[in-house]
């Protein structure tokens, strides 16, 4: 849950200048890309879900374990419905203007 208060703070630092980036995705606990040929594989990985997000120079990461998702991932939706508050809209080319290409 320390990864959500210095998301918090990286948000209002953001709010007056800057963005922030964020990822999520899984991951299987190997910190090198490519297993050792002698490793066996194992059968039943419990994996992980990684959390980055970055502003700036700032770097935050979390691993966030299997069976904590579900809480982790509540607190992380309310924290983003109260910061995310500057979303640009995506321009889309008028249908008109495009017809006549």
């Amino acid at each position: 849950m320390m990864y959500l208060v210095e998301l918090t703070k990286l948000f209002q630092k953001a709010r007056v200048a800057g963005s922030i980036t964020m990822t999520m995705k899984r991951y299987d606990g190997r910190t090198k890309p490519h297993p050792r040929d002698g490793t066996p594989a194992v059968k039943n990985p419990e994996y992980k879900c990684l959390i980055r997000a970055q502003s700036r120079s700032k770097k935050l990461s979390t691993v966030v374990e299997q069976r904590e998702v579900e809480k982790f991932s509540t607190a992380y939706s309310n924290l983003l419905k109260t910061s995310v508050n500057g979303l640009k809209r995506l321009k889309k080319p008028k249908k008109k203007a495009m017809a006549t290409q």
